[in-house]
This record gives C-alpha cells, structure tokens and sequence, in this order.
C-alpha cells in the first residue's frame, strides 16, 4: 500500500498525494510490472471516473518525482513499477510472458565491461532480457524428445 513517505515527499515538491494519485500508485503497488492499462483496469475497480489519460499524466509525474520506474518488456506499451524497490534486471519468458527479477549484480561483469571497452554507462533499471523460464524450457524439452 502507499507509505506516509510518498505523502511527505509529494508535500515537499509542492504536490499533493490526490486520490488519483494515490490509486494509480496502489495500482502500481499491486500489480507490480503494469501497462497504463493494466494500472487504468485496476483504478476504475474503485473509481469508475478516471480514464487512461489521467493514468499516463499521473504516471509521467510520479517517473519525474522518482516514485515509479518503467522498463519496455517487449513490444506496445510501457511496464511500471515502484522505484523504491530494489533495482533489477527484467527477465521475460516468450512463451508465458513470465517476468522474472533479478538483482542487477548478476550483471555487475557485464556493465563493468561495457564500462571499460566503451566508456559506457548502463542504467540496468530499464533493462530487460528475453528468453525461455524454467517451465517453459523443460516443457519445450519434452517436446524435443
């Protein structure tokens, strides 16, 4: 559910946690990794008034205030999710759609090489690997034989 936190720190950028606001962020909260839709199709079970452009603009502001993050899990629309969690790599099953998380530090060799051969930094919150889950590997392998 949406912690004091997020209210005190609305407060002190000059927002106020509006019940849009607040549902939006409860929706993020439950649904963990959600399209703008899946979040509008969460809000309207209790306010039946919001659209799906209230859901973008509330969702573009609370990204800017550092409240939620997003990451593109395949193709259409953006995922959402709570920034204050920890930070992690999306791994997405394309058999299931499964999203998988993982710490980032099971990438810390791979950015450190990116860093050192291309000077390059990662932003591994917005990072997502596609692939096949354990399920769908062995059920695939079931196949195969």
């Amino acid at each position: 559910m949406v912690s004091i936190d997020w209210k005190s720190d609305l407060r002190q950028r000059g927002y106020r946690l509006t019940p849009q606001r607040q549902l939006v962020l409860e929706a993020v909260d439950t649904l963990e990794h959600a399209t703008p839709d899946d979040i509008l199709s969460e809000v309207r079970k209790t306010a039946s008034g919001i659209n799906i452009s209230t859901v973008y603009r509330t969702l573009e502001l609370l990204e800017e205030l550092g409240l939620v993050s997003h990451t593109h899990l395949g193709h259409g629309s953006p995922t959402y999710h709570l920034a204050d969690r920890h930070h992690h790599i999306h791994m997405v099953c394309r058999d299931c759609t499964e999203v998988i998380e993982a710490d980032v530090e099971v990438a810390a060799e791979f950015t450190a090489k990116l860093s050192e051969t291309y000077d390059f930094t990662t932003d591994m919150k917005h990072f997502a690997i596609f692939g096949r889950c354990r399920a769908c590997s062995a059920h695939a392998a079931k196949g195969d034989a």
